[in-house]
């Protein structure tokens, strides 16, 4: 079954007020309950054994649609309000997730927990750029809020798709998952802080200014003598190389998490994964964006 890429939910634009916000958040919760709804509806006999986690899914999400409604009418006195939205809400279920795992008789409750592992990662994600690029400091603390909480479902989520593998391999004598070599998390973020390096190079002080404080690898400061770097490739091509690397670390990180076998590694993972979207939002910006001279 197809998975589409967990970093592809990048809002198109900064997220401006607390009504925007909400009516974001709750298009978001009832798209997702909507569409689990009609997965638990199915019709096809050899979906029964899925569609009893898709019921909870979607009661899951009816239920978050109502706290926001309530977490709208408590800071703001108001419902969201679909008319406050300035640009049409990424979508975390992919269709064609959806329409794979809707479609196939081969189906089972472990796909329907890793669909909706997916979902909140995703969420994760939106909601970490949408802080990292909020110039309103409640927008950022009410998105810090839903990335938190959707940290929070990925945890149950994936333990709820741990149990349906060990009753799939009970149940059919499988083998465990394969798990694929990771690429080296240390070296990709020395490549891309020397990347990030050359790049500050052609900055404006401004510039450089903002960059420096994009983690989890900041900038040496302008006074500290560093080892010199040869540069590779014109400023477009390291652009394009550093945006790469750093949503590699991203995915890695967050790949990291999804994997991770105790709390300690998963807390350190998921860390890294936030700061890393957060740094790949900057860097995003900075690429798109000229800051005007102060």
């Amino acid at each position: 079954m197809r998975s589409e890429p967990v970093l592809t939910v990048a809002p198109p634009a900064s997220v401006g007020s607390m009504a925007e916000l909400y009516a974001i958040a709750l298009v978001q919760a009832e798209t997702a309950a909507t569409r689990y709804e009609h997965l638990a509806e199915s019709d096809d006999q050899s979906f029964g054994a899925v569609q009893c986690v898709f019921e909870v899914l979607t009661q899951t999400e009816r239920e978050r649609a109502r706290a926001i409604t309530l977490g709208s009418l408590s800071s703001r006195n108001k419902r969201p309000d679909a008319a406050d939205l300035c640009w049409t809400p990424a979508d975390l279920m992919p269709a064609e997730e959806l329409s794979d795992l809707g479609n196939s008789s081969l189906a089972t409750a472990y796909d329907a927990w890793a669909l909706a592992v997916r979902h909140r990662e995703r969420a994760f994600v939106f909601w970490t750029y949408v802080a990292a690029l909020a110039s309103d400091r409640a927008v950022q603390a009410a998105a810090e809020d839903f990335a938190r909480a959707a940290l929070a479902d990925g945890n149950l989520l994936r333990r709820e798709r741990r149990l349906a593998w060990r009753m799939l391999r009970q149940t059919e004598g499988k083998g465990g998952e394969a798990v694929s070599e990771p690429k080296s998390a240390a070296l990709l973020e020395s490549l891309l802080l020397k990347d990030i390096i050359l790049w500050s190079e052609h900055l404006t002080p401004r510039e450089r200014d903002l960059l420096s404080t994009l983690g989890p690898s900041p900038l040496p400061p302008v006074s500290e003598p560093h080892e010199a770097i040869l540069a590779t490739g014109t400023l477009d091509q390291i652009k394009r190389r550093a945006l790469r690397r750093a949503e590699q670390l991203a995915s890695l990180y967050l790949d990291e998490a999804d994997r991770a076998r105790d709390q300690v590694s998963l807390e350190l993972a998921q860390k890294l994964a936030g700061q890393s979207i957060a740094r790949l939002a900057g860097l995003r910006k900075l690429a798109s964006t000229a800051l005007p001279e102060s």
